[in-house]
C-alpha cells in the first residue's frame, strides 16, 4: 500500500502498490549499464590495443590477465543491468488491493515474470477476511509490513516489497484498512 494512490470511496477500497518502477531501480540499472559498459570497451581496447575510452587508457593493459577479467566482470555487469531493466520494464511486483464492499469480494492483483502466471490474483469473498495483521521488527534489517489473514488461507502480504514503511504510515494504512473491513487490527 502507498500513499500515491489510495482511494476510498465508502463502499470501495483500492489500493495502488509500487512495484519495480521505483527511482532506486532506474538509479541501479544505470549505474551498472555504464560501467559494464566501461570495463567491457576497457578489456576490448586491452585485446584490440585501440583505445575505446575517452577518459582513460586501457590499451596499455596486458590482455591477459587483466583484460580478460575486465571483459569478465563487464559481462557479468550487463547481465545484471539487464536483469534490472527487465525487471523495471515488467514493474515486478507492482499491483492494486482492491476491497469492494458492493460485490462482497477482495482482489489482490500483482505483476510476476513474464509467463503463464505473469498475472498473480487472488480472489475471495470479504466475509473471509478475519483480521488486519501488522508485522513489526526492529534492527538490521526492519520488517514493517501488513497482512491479510482469511479463512482457510496463509497470511496475504499487501505491503510493497523494498523500503519499509514508517511507523505512523504502518499504523494509519492498517487502522483504516481494519476499520473499512470491520475486522480486529492484529500487532500494534
Amino acid at each position: 500500500m502507498t500513499a500515491q494512490t489510495a482511494s476510498i470511496d465508502s463502499l470501495i477500497l483500492r489500493q495502488q502498490i509500487l512495484g519495480s518502477r521505483r527511482f532506486s531501480n532506474y538509479w541501479w540499472a544505470s549505474v551498472v549499464s555504464i560501467g559494464g559498459t566501461g570495463f567491457l570497451l576497457a578489456s576490448i581496447s586491452s585485446y584490440t590495443k585501440t583505445n575505446f575510452l575517452p577518459f582513460a587508457d586501457p590499451t596499455k593493459l596486458i590482455f591477459v590477465p587483466q583484460g580478460l577479467v575486465m571483459g569478465f566482470y563487464g559481462v557479468a555487469a550487463l547481465l545484471l543491468a539487464t536483469y534490472l531493466w527487465l525487471s523495471v520494464v515488467w514493474d515486478l511486483g507492482g499491483g492494486y488491493n482492491e476491497f469492494n464492499k458492493q460485490t462482497g469480494q477482495m482482489k489482490i492483483f500483482r505483476w510476476g515474470f513474464p509467463g503463464k502466471n505473469r498475472k498473480i490474483e487472488l480472489d475471495c469473498q470479504l466475509s473471509d477476511v478475519q483480521a488486519v495483521k501488522a508485522i513489526l521488527r526492529e534492527g538490521v534489517n526492519p520488517r514493517r509490513s501488513l497482512y491479510l489473514r482469511v479463512k482457510g488461507m496463509r497470511d496475504i502480504p499487501l505491503t510493497r516489497v523494498g523500503q519499509p514503511l514508517s511507523l505512523s504510515e504502518l499504523e494509519n494504512e492498517a487502522a483504516s484498512l481494519a476499520r473499512f473491513l470491520s475486522v480486529p487490527l492484529e500487532g500494534l
